[in-house]
């Protein structure tokens, strides 16, 4: 389980949230909403461990993920606002690379196979540099059809991607829910995925 205590968290003398608390159980989906600036990125960076809460504390499994680090971050997919590819490296190496900084290195079979599901194929080689908006996104996205991760936080996925593109995330998705996996996600589309979901509106706060 994914848990949030009390956080609190400030933009220069600005609080975007404070005392918020959550708990997210296997086959959860949870959407968090609010307006630009509302600190939806902020807390998503949060519950990844990458930056610290002002107050209170992120728990895995009952545990602070400022302990656990490393061992938390296994157990975690993370795709941010940025594709955070590099531009000289192929899509098949940038998908291998960032599986294998997060610690689940791939075969070159399973990561072409991760990518044609995301339509992809014949693309493998390129430069990320040489594909567009939308292509650099599905090969970010592409680590969700690789993952064997249980938690996925995901940062306005559904940005920059056709129709095609945007059901294939929503299955995606569902999937994971149905095998027991969680998911938080921010998104400014309305869509709808099959699966439990709960609603943190960071507006209403």
């Amino acid at each position: 389980m994914l848990e949030a205590r009390q956080l609190a968290a400030s933009r220069g003398n600005t609080t975007l949230f404070s005392g918020l608390g959550l708990a997210l159980a296997p086959g959860t989906l949870l959407r968090v909403r609010g307006a630009n600036g509302s600190g939806k990125t902020t807390l998503l960076r949060m519950l990844c461990g990458l930056i610290l809460p002002h107050e209170g504390q992120v728990l895995w499994d009952g545990r602070d993920i400022r302990v656990l680090r490393e061992e938390y971050w296994k157990h975690l997919v993370y795709i941010g606002h940025a594709d955070a590819l590099k531009g000289d490296l192929s899509a098949e190496e940038n998908l291998q690379l960032t599986c294998a900084i997060s610690g689940a290195a791939l075969e070159p079979g399973r990561a072409r196979a991760a990518l044609e599901a995301f339509g992809l194929a014949g693309r493998e080689h390129l430069p990320a540099r040489a594909l567009s908006q939308g292509q650099r996104r599905r090969v970010a996205l592409a680590r969700l059809a690789a993952s064997a991760a249980s938690l996925w936080i995901l940062d306005e996925p559904l940005a920059a991607l056709d129709i095609t593109a945007v059901g294939r995330v929503k299955e995606l998705v569902r999937e994971h829910l149905v095998r027991g996996g969680m998911a938080v996600m921010t998104t400014h589309q309305e869509i709808t995925i099959d699966a439990p979901t709960a609603e943190l509106d960071l507006d209403a706060r």
